[in-house]
């Protein structure tokens, strides 16, 4: 087995198709069908069968997929060994970070290490926190930014380890004039008053996707506060929820750190809310178990919690 033909047959299961696969490896499909004939002949066996959703691996074909992965991960980490060795003269690093996570750091720390590493490309994929995890579990990003919640379980995903940088608050968000204004209390050494989360039981709430992080602490606040929300708008973006509860349309949810990100003319009110609620997400920096971390990474990394963390990582 070749470099060149274990990427194939690992690119042709991620697509499901020879067609889209030969696109993406710049080959013709032809070329490409000719190439999975010659192997399953050399292996004596098939590697494919046709469905109506497309080529689906077989017994065979999953395994070969399994072992392409490791092997081309294996030579993927030699590869940047050897940058290493060339005292980074060549390199590259992929970077997963949540999008709105990429707007506040990468601006502050990539023109710090370009001038430190000018010749290390940097590839950023820009996912939400549970499919960074799942490129990461499968070693398709070298580290990634994420945000985990109070009680977050990694049982799925017991190869990655999660560095803590610092706790980031949510808050409460209404219209200016809320009725339930008159509640709040005024807190010394804080920028915003708290209020009593249980008093919004009966309020609509607007709220992201399921699959978000932001979704996942805000119906843990809920929970714990035993509300039963009346939602009465999804939407995938916090900026969105964050103006349409300015406007009085529900109330919301969002970290203290993003909502410093799009400073304007939606201009809401913010509450602080108990701890008791665990009202928080924690920024981390999450790698691969035993991978290895390239010498720029490592650079990246520390630059990130210098800059962001309360303690400086050293991994």
């Amino acid at each position: 087995m070749t470099e060149r033909e274990l990427l194939y047959i690992k690119t042709i299961v991620e697509e499901k198709s020879i067609s889209k696969a030969a696109q993406k490896l710049f080959l013709t499909q032809p070329s490409l069908s000719k190439c999975v004939q010659k192997i399953e002949t050399s292996l004596g066996t098939t590697l494919f069968k046709r469905t109506n959703t497309g080529l689906i691996p077989t017994f065979a074909g999953q395994r070969y997929y399994q072992v392409a992965t490791e092997i081309l991960k294996m030579y993927n980490d030699f590869e940047i060994e050897i940058s290493d060795i060339n005292n980074l003269k060549k390199g590259r690093i992929t970077i997963g970070c949540t999008i709105y996570l990429a707007t506040h750091i990468l601006p502050v720390i990539l023109p710090i290490f370009k001038r430190e590493c000018p010749n290390i490309e940097l590839f950023v994929v820009e996912k939400n926190s549970t499919e960074l995890e799942k490129d990461l579990s499968a070693g398709k990003v070298d580290f990634a930014l994420m945000h985990t919640s109070p009680v977050y379980k990694i049982s799925n995903m017991s190869n990655i380890d999660f560095h803590p940088l610092f706790k980031d608050p949510f808050l409460l968000v209404t219209k200016k004039d809320h009725p339930l204004k008159r509640y709040a209390v005024k807190i010394e050494n804080s920028d915003y008053p708290k209020i009593d989360i249980t008093l919004f039981a009966n309020e609509p709430f607007i709220l992201v996707k399921r699959e978000q992080r932001i979704r996942q602490v805000s119906e843990l606040i809920l929970q714990k506060a035993n509300i039963n929300p009346n939602i009465v708008l999804t939407t995938k973006s916090f900026e969105i929820a964050r103006r349409l509860a300015c406007q009085g349309i529900g109330v919301t949810f969002v970290p203290l750190q993003y909502s410093q990100i799009f400073p304007g003319t939606y201009e809401p009110a913010y509450y602080s809310i108990d701890e008791k609620y665990s009202p928080y997400w924690t920024m981390c920096i999450a790698v691969q178990k035993d991978a290895y971390i390239s010498k720029a990474a490592k650079l990246f990394i520390r630059m990130v919690s210098e800059r962001f963390g309360s303690k400086i990582l050293d991994l």
